[in-house]
């Protein structure tokens, strides 16, 4: 048996396979519910990758299957039930929200031999579904937008691992074109500051505007991850499209683990001290994430306010994820349109 795998009804002569363009939008991905074997399973193939943790590999298993897989997931549980929808996941509904706005349009601008089609790095729909259900339809070349602004290696690296690994497996493999960031797109800046200048209009200039980015060790910054450096560019980009104060802009990382050093300033360290200098009214934006999640719903809006509020804080709000926005959406398509 051959271990490659292909469509054997293939009537080429009936030009099934003309040039068509699939478009695979990703995203990090989530449990497929918020029960404790449900987090366990997502937790345990996300920290299964050794983008993501890049330790020796037998002592991080020990560690992962004897220690983490048997605490994480019940507390992380409780954290997705508080964020959980009718619709679900947060991220995924609006990554399907997102597919299906892209899709229309790319048909309402005439991009008729198109067809997006979502797909999660780790959990459902995963990206072997989105890929094989590209396959099935005929789909040659496929452009992958993972929805990552600024590129890192645990991240968009993992993401074209994962597309790799499935793609090695095909006898006929496609026309293929990886986006690997596009933190510097004009479209996406401008949507980011349309998010941001809306908010100062409705409720005003803050002390601070924070621009709070995820973490990860410091280590993959040292080894030449440029995941640092972007997102710094991203909120200068911003600044200067807004014509905004730099006194009044300050870019941190949040959602740290363990007790290595990861980028800083820490998120939750900088809030906590905002109040002893004087600084009580803040507005505080993620631009890392394209669509609301567990880290920006709970941990951002729900779990750094109280820390800032409990310190002194008076005024705390959080600036959406650009999430299915119109502008997000067409700024999607200016990243795609080279290869479309």
């Amino acid at each position: 048996m051959s271990r490659f795998s292909g469509i054997t009804d293939n009537p080429h002569q009936e030009g099934r396979f003309h040039q068509k363009t699939g478009i695979l939008l990703t995203n990090l991905g989530s449990p497929d519910a918020p029960t404790t074997s449900s987090v366990r399973t997502y937790l345990n193939e996300f920290l299964s990758d050794r983008r993501i943790v890049e330790i020796p590999r037998l002592i991080w298993m020990m560690i992962l299957h004897c220690i983490i897989l048997r605490i994480r997931p019940k507390r992380s549980a409780k954290l997705y039930q508080s964020i959980w929808t009718e619709n679900g996941s947060p991220l995924t509904h609006i990554t399907r929200l997102q597919r299906d706005k892209l899709s229309a349009l790319l048909k309402q601008l005439g991009y008729e031999n198109t067809e997006v089609v979502m797909s999660m790095r780790y959990g459902n729909p995963s990206i072997k579904s989105g890929l094989d259900e590209l396959r099935e339809k005929g789909f040659t070349r496929i452009v992958v937008l993972p929805l990552y602004p600024q590129y890192s290696s645990p991240t968009t690296g993992s993401t074209f691992d994962a597309v790799a690994n499935v793609l090695r497996e095909w006898r006929w493999v496609p026309e293929l074109h990886f986006i690997n960031g596009y933190h510097k797109n004009s479209a996406y800046i401008d949507s980011l500051a349309n998010s941001i200048s809306e908010d100062l209009a409705k409720n005003g200039m803050p002390q601070k505007l924070v621009f709070s980015y995820h973490g990860m060790p410091k280590l993959f910054l040292d080894n030449g991850d440029p995941y640092h450096c972007l997102c710094l560019q991203t909120t200068r980009l911003v600044v200067e499209r807004l014509g905004l104060d730099k006194d009044k802009v300050i870019s941190t990382f949040q959602s740290r683990f363990g007790k290595a050093e990861w980028l800083k300033p820490y998120t939750d360290e900088t809030l906590k001290g905002f109040p002893e200098q004087g600084i009580k009214d803040i507005a505080i934006i993620s631009p890392a994430f394209s669509a609301d999640c567990l880290e920006t719903l709970e941990e951002i809006e729900s779990e750094n306010r109280e820390i800032f509020e409990h310190a002194g804080g008076e005024k705390y709000r959080y600036i959406a994820a650009l999430n299915d926005r119109d502008d997000h959406i067409e700024a999607m398509l200016d990243i795609l349109k080279p290869n479309l």
